[in-house]
């Protein structure tokens, strides 16, 4: 039974000079995963899982891996109806989609949990944290960082068989970025099933605060070294993320439009990671510096402060 997600609340990403200081078609296929599901209408394994993420993500507490609930490990069908559950209960709670994050944009991450695509997750409005902010202590529980091109829509994507000139056309500005992606599942270790279920890892973002119009920048060359107390921690190129971040982009456009949730004017996408990701710890301070498009940091708190 295919059950129909209700339109989620979006909220346009400003440009950043208004923010306050604070807050051919891509070859990988497309799955299609149910839409939202309500909590009334959910498999009793899906609403435990749904129950599962979300205990871990308000106590603090990792989970067991959410795949053991599920015959055989689950599969991706599956482990989107938890997501959406999970993303349909942030809704009902009041909070704002502002856009998506793509996943497993890495050939080897993707071998390395036996996948031939990439997954996505929604992006709320208060996972955002202001470049040069601080990550409250406690807020996540095994935050790893890396460092990603952001791209800010001007137009909507509505297509299914979306192009990168498609996607050239609708972006209005790209963003240096620093995604601090984290897992409930309890010491990582997770399958295909558990990271889709899971929000796709989410945990929070950090943007850029100049914005780059992409005339003139390729993305597919650009260049990041991430440092982690001046260290440097991961090195990349655009070319290792689907071979450029717009092939990223084009995937998940092609994917939303399929299950009818296409990408809107002003929304916000996290395009996959430009290298490896890196553990963080209190008192670490990571900088990521991306050719072309500038530099993005964040900090993580040791006690106290920080959001």
């Amino acid at each position: 039974m295919r059950l129909r997600r209700p339109k989620a609340p979006r909220t346009r990403i400003p440009h950043p000079a208004s923010r306050t200081p604070h807050p051919a078609p891509w070859r990988y296929p497309v799955s299609t995963p149910p839409d939202g599901v309500r909590p009334d209408a959910a498999p009793p394994a899906v609403v435990k899982a749904a129950d599962l993420l979300a205990e871990a993500a308000r106590t603090g507490a990792a989970c067991p891996p959410v795949r053991e609930l599920f015959e055989g490990g689950g599969d991706l069908a599956t482990a989107y109806a938890v997501q959406q559950l999970g993303v349909r209960r942030g809704l009902d709670a009041g909070r704002r989609i502002v856009g998506r994050k793509i996943g497993l944009t890495s050939v080897a991450v993707q071998r390395q949990l036996g996948v031939d695509r990439p997954d996505f997750g929604a992006l709320f409005a208060d996972m955002a944290v202001p470049d040069g902010g601080e990550v409250a202590a406690g807020r996540l529980l095994q935050p790893k960082v890396e460092a990603e091109v952001a791209l800010v829509l001007g137009r909507d994507l509505p297509h299914r068989a979306c192009t990168v000139v498609d996607v050239l056309r609708a972006v209005d500005f790209a963003l240096p970025a620093l995604e601090i992606v984290d897992s409930r599942v309890r010491g990582w270790d997770i399958s295909l099933v558990d990271t889709v279920a899971d929000n796709a890892s989410c945990g929070l973002y950090v943007l850029g605060a100049t914005p780059v119009p992409l005339t003139g920048v390729d993305l597919r060359t650009v260049t990041m070294t991430m440092t982690r107390g001046g260290e440097t921690v991961s090195e990349g190129t655009g070319a290792d993320c689907l071979g450029s971040p717009l092939n990223a982009a084009v995937w998940l456009a092609s994917a939303l439009a399929e299950r009818g949730d296409p990408l809107r004017a002003g929304d916000l996408v996290l395009t996959g990671a430009l290298g490896p990701m890196a553990p963080a710890a209190p008192g670490d301070v990571f900088e990521a510096r991306i050719s072309g498009l500038g530099s993005v940091r964040v900090g993580f708190a040791r006690e106290g402060g920080g959001l």
